[in-house]
């Protein structure tokens, strides 16, 4: 079996840490025999090419220099800040549809699967018209929010998809009950699996030692609905009991924010933001920390964690879990059995299950054994 992915992004080099799921899941497929091409939107004029054994065909939509519509970071997350990038996306439509139009002309697919659909079923439909391949349409949950909220005008489009498609599947129970309330068709739940290897050198759980303090991890953008606007205003509750120490893995619009907030809470020596990192230092920051948090919340414009694929790494790495019981994150996360689920948005409610756990080291073992 051969199958075009259409994607917002696809690594631009080997071990570029943009879509690691994604990578995983098609990685996954060639091992059991299916044969997987890429087509995505360029980035900064970068053409198609091998990554890692993967043919990538990349549609070209904008000058060079204007070319960052994805990659750095979602689409929606890039049009919220700067949206003149709106004027980019007719472009981007209408050049992905070309590409993927003369792919399914010529590739030889026995399947398009289309990820983030608004707007890339435009893509996949075209290259069902070019070819007769049936279509498969994989929500994430972002498209959804933003087009029941956002971009209303849409919704006869999206309901319109969700009831051709020849196959409708989503990242979470969360994101299928949205779907739902679209339009009401099967919707089958494939959340996708973790991304970080788990390296023997490193593996061994952490020991804490007498007086040294507990050690949180979170990892993601900083973007409003990751929530960690609450967790820095939870700590200093938590540090009335406890010593802790968190470390922040990720980058985003937010980061000079959280920084403020944290100087003005009094966390500068508590809390280190460290940005992107390597694989290697991303595994190492999950095998070394005692717990990991995911305070998200609904944002403003409605939308959350659509699953928390995140979520699935740290319990590969044995570590438990602090999390908000928001949209897919209740997919994964069972209270009391694999982590601690808190109401989204409550500092108090958050700070009290990180003192329970940096309190309770058995607790802590248990959980991460799930």
């Amino acid at each position: 079996m051969k199958v075009l992915y259409i994607v917002t992004a696809y690594d631009r080099h080997p071990g570029d840490v943009i879509t690691p799921w994604l990578v995983e899941t098609i990685r996954g497929l060639r091992v059991r025999g299916v044969e997987v091409e890429v087509l995505a939107p360029a980035y900064r004029g970068q053409p198609g090419g091998w990554i890692e054994g993967v043919r990538v065909h990349r549609f070209r939509y904008a000058p060079r220099w204007w070319e960052d519509l994805t990659h750095d970071q979602t689409a929606p997350d890039r049009v919220r800040e700067k949206p003149w990038y709106l004027a980019l996306v007719p472009g981007y439509v209408l050049s992905g549809m070309w590409a993927a139009w003369r792919l399914a002309r010529r590739g030889g697919f026995d399947v398009v699967h289309v990820h983030w659909p608004i707007p890339h079923a435009l893509l996949g439909l075209a290259a069902r018209r070019a070819g007769g391949q049936p279509l498969v349409c994989t929500f994430h949950g972002v498209e959804l929010t933003w087009t029941r909220h956002q971009l209303r005008a849409l919704l006869p489009f999206l309901r319109y998809v969700i009831r051709t498609a020849d196959a409708v599947t989503a990242n979470s129970t969360y994101t299928a009950g949205m779907i739902r309330a679209v339009e009401d068709r099967r919707v089958e739940i494939v959340p996708f699996g973790a991304t970080v290897d788990v390296p023997a050198t490193i593996a061994e759980p952490r020991v804490r030692g007498r007086g040294e303090p507990f050690e949180l991890l979170f990892v993601g953008r900083l973007v409003e609905r990751k929530g960690v606007h609450v967790l820095l205003e939870a700590l200093p509750r938590v540090l009335e009991r406890q010593q802790v120490r968190l470390r922040i893995v990720g980058d985003g619009p937010l980061r000079r924010q959280l920084e403020r907030q944290a100087e003005r809470l009094g966390l500068k020596d508590v809390v280190r933001f460290e940005g992107f990192v390597t694989a290697e230092a991303l595994a190492r920051a999950f095998a070394e920390c005692d717990a990991f948090v995911l305070p998200a919340v609904v944002d403003r414009k409605g939308d959350t964690e659509g699953l928390g694929v995140v979520l699935l790494e740290a319990l590969g790495y044995g570590k438990p879990v602090v999390a908000s019981a928001a949209g897919g994150i209740v997919d994964v996360i069972r209270h009391e059995q694999t982590g601690l689920l808190v109401p989204p948005g409550d500092a108090g409610a958050l700070a009290a299950a990180i003192e329970r756990l940096a309190a309770d080291s058995e607790l802590g073992r248990e959980l991460g054994r799930g």
